[in-house]
């Protein structure tokens, strides 16, 4: 045979995946020629090729440093003699997409997907970090299913103001609801504005992106310890290229994600989950993540969890301090020692160690101040509960460590807003009939709706309100809010408004009832009169006739399923 023919059966680097034209030797003399005129020489056409998702954008700012981290794994990539290949993809820049990030979330897991599969690599490191940008990459990994390795671009560092620290984005919020209840002044928010966010990387805080960089490592999906490294810090540019030397290792190894997504390291990332007081958002996504792989998370089995885990980290939203205090004081290294006798040892990780060996190493410093103890925590259960009850038949999220728990057993009266344009409308009217004991329930605003399920749940105080130094009241909307957020608020009621559910039956003057103790929320309104009104309601406005946004509004599924696309999703 000659070596032509050798190399076409030898399904490594370019000879992965050819392009069909008929002929498999032509399709690689072609594939081989046309790599060529990138400067390639025979050597490296050889070797093993190791992918790098790139995810800069000008309109991602949290991304600002991905061309640096590039650099650093393709360094890594070299040293263990592969070839690293960067290629594009799209970049989910949180604050900057219309009508919000969450939408296109599963586009980009498409995108992923379909670039792993479609083009030639034996393995591949996915290099990203703000809010949906993780969940959707490793989503599309999870599906194509090739030996994968997750770098995330880090947190960035706090900023000042007058003496105090300031992190995106939840000091952002706390100095807005400030501004709203006239509390600081125009100059003064302005001055705030050019402090909250003053270096690259994702948020300061356990919002969204620090929650699914900590899942990421437990799931065993990143080199361990990475997941905290502040996005300025040199120990990110030298874990991007520990990221790269480790990734063919990981290809020879076989450890592909359906190796490391696994029923035992789900629970594991719900326990962390549930131990850091985490981001709400970091439910949907890691359901939808596991559910790539056909693995359920049904939300009887989180709140099963909560119950036994402890919040053991100190962090805004829900605690005092910062990313780059959590990284100091010790990391997911510590944080997963402590969790250890609730965890399932045995899970692999990209390395080939499983979890119970990489924590047998000796621990180093821990903070106590960022840090507890199982012994002593910040709270005796997780940060998040699941309700359930007529109002929510499906489950609906609140994030408790987070809230106010003086209003954890409350029966209020009922405040609707039909729309976010009708939240928008009246939430600062005078005339808006509010008292600081009501409900706001927030309808319309779930996956299926036109906004497509936005983080519009941190519903603004009324103004009013606020002036009069109201500080939280009950929230409850089929949306979902930022992980930075805080409050007493009921997220992801399923089923949403848009398909019936009865939180779009709800109407001003009834009142609700929601008791954590009981985990339930309910519409103290007869099943009579809901039929009543379910056979009255208006038609639901038209779904999108064309595009992505049809596809979106036709296949995405409820929050309890992870919002993915039911064509996405793997059997059971």
């Amino acid at each position: 045979m000659s070596d032509d023919k050798k190399l076409s059966n030898n399904a490594k680097g370019f000879s992965r995946g050819l392009t069909n034209y008929g002929d498999k030797d032509f399709s690689l003399y072609l594939r081989r020629s046309f790599a060529k005129s990138m400067g390639y020489s025979n050597e490296m056409l050889e070797r093993p090729i190791v992918g790098i998702v790139n995810t800069a954008s000008g309109y991602n700012n949290c991304h600002r440093g991905v061309p640096e981290l590039v650099e650093a794994v393709k360094r890594g990539v070299l040293i263990r003699g592969g070839l690293p290949i960067d290629f594009p993809t799209i970049s989910l820049g949180e604050v900057f997409l219309n009508p919000t990030s969450l939408m296109f979330r599963n586009l980009m897991s498409m995108d992923t997907e379909e670039m792993i599969r479609a083009q030639p690599m034996d393995a591949v490191v996915l290099v990203g970090g703000c809010d949906k940008t993780v969940p959707a990459q490793l989503m599309g990994a999870a599906s194509a299913d090739l030996p994968t390795i997750q770098l995330v671009v880090g947190p960035m560092m706090t900023g000042r103001y007058e003496g105090a620290r300031l992190g995106a984005c939840t000091d952002c919020r706390r100095f807005w609801a400030d501004y709203r209840a006239g509390r600081v002044d125009t100059a003064q928010i302005s001055a705030i504005e050019g402090n909250l966010a003053t270096t690259m990387g994702t948020c300061a805080v356990m919002g969204t992106a620090s929650t699914m960089a900590c899942i990421a490592e437990t799931l065993g999906l990143t080199l361990p310890g990475t997941a905290a490294i502040p996005a300025v810090h040199a120990d990110r540019l030298r874990a991007a290229e520990a990221t790269g030397a480790q990734a063919l290792e990981t290809a020879r190894l076989g450890l592909t994600p359906s190796r490391l997504i696994t029923e035992k390291s789900v629970e594991n990332a719900l326990r962390v989950l549930l131990a850091l007081g985490g981001s709400t958002n970091g439910i949907l996504h890691l359901t939808a993540i596991a559910g790539r792989r056909g693995i359920a998370i049904p939300l009887q089995r989180l709140n099963e969890l909560s119950d036994s885990t402890p919040v053991l980290i100190n962090l805004k939203p829900t605690g005092d301090g910062y990313m780059e205090d959590f990284h100091s004081a010790g990391g997911m290294g510590a944080l997963l020692r402590e969790l250890s006798p609730l965890l399932h040892l045995d899970c692999l990780t990209v390395t080939g160690a499983t979890l119970g060996e990489r924590l047998a190493a000796a621990p180093g410093y821990v903070d106590r101040a960022i840090i507890r103890g199982r012994e002593e925590p910040f709270e005796a259960v997780g940060g998040l509960v699941a309700l359930f009850g007529n109002l929510a038949p499906g489950g609906a999220i609140l994030k408790r460590s987070a809230a106010d728990a003086s209003l954890f057993e409350t029966t209020g009266r009922a405040v609707v807003f039909t729309s976010l344009e009708d939240l928008a409308d009246r939430i600062d009217a005078e005339d808006l009939d509010v008292k600081a004991d009501d409900i706001l329930v927030l309808q319309n605003a779930g996956p299926k709706s036109p906004s497509g399920m936005p983080e519009a749940g941190y519903i603004p105080i009324p103004k009013k309100l606020a002036q009069a130094g109201v500080k939280d009241m009950i929230r409850i909307s089929d949306c979902r809010m930022s992980g930075t957020a805080f409050g007493t608020i009921v997220l992801h009621v399923t089923p949403e408004a848009a398909t019936g559910g009865a939180i779009g039956l709800v109407q001003n003057g009834d009142e609700i009832r929601l008791s954590i103790s009981n985990k339930s929320l309910e519409l103290l309104v007869d099943d009579t009169e809901l039929e009543r009104r379910r056979l009255s309601t208006p038609a639901r406005p038209a779904r999108p006739s064309r595009g992505y946004a049809k596809l979106y509004a036709d296949h995405v599924t409820q929050a309890d399923q992870g919002a993915d696309f039911d064509f996405l999703m793997a059997s059971e």
